[in-house]
């Protein structure tokens, strides 16, 4: 029997991101030079956009009209990157399509944020690999025709997944990918790529205090409207709708969160999540349920949760140490709550079915 489950979690919740701090000013303290008048209620647009519900408030009185901008910059990039079974129109698609043909000229968008995945391919040893597209094709979790492949399929696009076979030049911006079959999937750091430009739409248009919520990819902008950090839940990797195990206090930060439970397929009582294993092509398994990654811009946040699932928490705890800048919460299946270094008398649990890893 195969039941296919995809769990939205709407982390922009006002019980999980909230102002702290006891100062009732109006005035933001990143503001304060142009004496920007600052909302206790923001405006706030909300659209179904690459597969997930993606959320933008913004705090500064008179920005209204910035959150059309901001979603017109998310339509344009998701136009650019998704790829379709039909259309075959956005700018990863022709490169797929090209595949063991052709180089393929690309935009400026498309070419960083393969460049990007490319940096975090090597840096994780090819355990996260954005040539992947053969398997997640094949198992699809996310989408109503998600299936467990056969192991000769499995076995047939294996080989396929090599970032090492893809090619850039630079002066040309073109992208080739070595052999026929090959399929670039960007999914994995598109949406921190997003985040991050919709914040440069923001600073571009003067606003000082947002929250940005792509599907779970969150940036909190600014301080809160009450002067201070935000407070900033941490997904509960076994439930969905917000629920959080534990809050940190951020500023001009992203926090990105992946969890096994996230998206799942079900097949005969097994469940695979969506995190795949480039190496072998199943999920991984060991012993992590959920990662959240702190650092300043989303797009590594994306490519760091991704990568750390390969190696469980004592290496993934390792991996982020090496990253200046960059910090980590992980959850393992026994629930307890491992921490790096520079969260140490930041982050407080809050649900007592966890509990904190010595």
């Amino acid at each position: 029997m195969k039941k296919f489950y995809m769990l939205i979690t709407l982390v922009l919740l006002a019980a999980v991101i909230t102002a702290c701090g006891n100062d009732d000013t109006k005035k933001s303290s990143a503001s304060e030079d142009n004496d920007s008048e600052i909302l206790s209620q923001p405006y706030t647009k909300t659209d179904f956009l690459m597969g997930t519900i993606n959320v933008v408030k913004i705090y500064d009185k008179g920005k209204e009209d910035v959150l059309l901008k901001a979603f017109d910059r998310i339509k344009e990039l998701d136009k650019q990157i998704t790829t379709s079974d039909s259309g075959k129109t956005s700018e990863v698609d022709k490169v797929n399509l090209a595949a063991g043909k052709n180089p393929v000229k690309v935009n400026d968008d498309v070419y960083y944020l393969i460049k990007e995945g490319l940096k975090y391919s090597a840096s994780s040893g090819g355990s996260f690999d954005i040539t992947i597209g053969p398997l997640t094709s094949l198992w699809h979790i996310g989408f109503d025709d998600a299936r467990k492949p056969s192991q000769a399929e499995i076995d047939a696009v294996l080989p396929l997944i090599d970032y090492k076979k893809v090619k850039l030049d630079d002066a040309k911006k073109t992208v080739y990918l070595e052999e026929k079959g090959m399929e670039l999937d960007l999914g994995a750091i598109a949406k921190g790529y997003i985040a991050d430009e919709v914040a440069k739409v923001l600073d571009e248009n003067k606003v000082t205090t947002a929250i940005i919520d792509l599907g779970g990819n969150i940036i909190v902008k600014g301080d809160s409207p009450k002067g201070g950090d935000w407070v900033v839940g941490i997904q509960d990797p076994f439930e969905s709708r917000g629920t959080v195990i534990g809050t940190i206090p951020e500023a001009n930060k992203s926090i990105v969160t992946s969890g096994i439970y996230e998206r799942f397929l079900e097949v005969d009582g097994v469940k695979y999540h969506h995190l795949l294993d480039p190496k072998t092509g199943y999920p991984f398994d060991n012993d992590i349920a959920g990662v959240s990654i702190v650092s300043e811009k989303s797009i590594d946040g994306d490519g760091l949760s991704t990568a750390t699932f390969s190696k469980g928490i004592k290496g993934g705890m390792e991996f982020i140490e090496t990253y200046k800048g960059v910090e980590a919460i992980f959850v393992s299946k026994e629930k307890k709550v491992y921490i790096t270094s520079g969260l140490k008398g930041k982050f407080k649990l809050t649900d007592k079915n966890f509990q904190m890893a010595d």
